[in-house]
């Protein structure tokens, strides 16, 4: 099983978690804003793992993240359900993921 983190308030996780959902895939969220461990979680593996270097170069937030079974992390959450033979269904809009900088809001 696919372990997510992500956020409630972040389009790409909102889409991802509803086409997870929607397709019967098992997964767990882990909502890095709902308390201060899942956070500090995050930003550990993220600050730790080299699958994040372009996305904090970028300043990108890297969520949603997936973390497979055997630890390694993707970040490709369209590739993961298209390869799944998955229709992308959005319902929070297509845009990208809120940058540090505001863009792609």
């Amino acid at each position: 099983m696919i372990k997510v983190y992500g956020s409630r308030h972040c389009p790409d996780c909102i889409n991802f978690e509803h086409n997870l959902n929607k397709n019967g895939l098992e997964f767990e969220f882990v909502d890095i804003n709902e308390n201060m461990p899942n956070l500090k979680a995050f930003l550990n593996m993220r600050d730790n793992n080299p699958a994040f270097e372009k996305t904090i170069k970028y300043g990108y937030v890297g969520i949603p993240a997936i973390v497979y079974e055997d630890g390694s992390v993707d970040l490709h959450w369209k590739n993961y359900l298209e390869d799944k033979g998955i229709t992308i269904e959005y319902v929070a809009g297509e845009q990208q993921a809120c940058s540090i900088d505001g863009k792609g809001c």
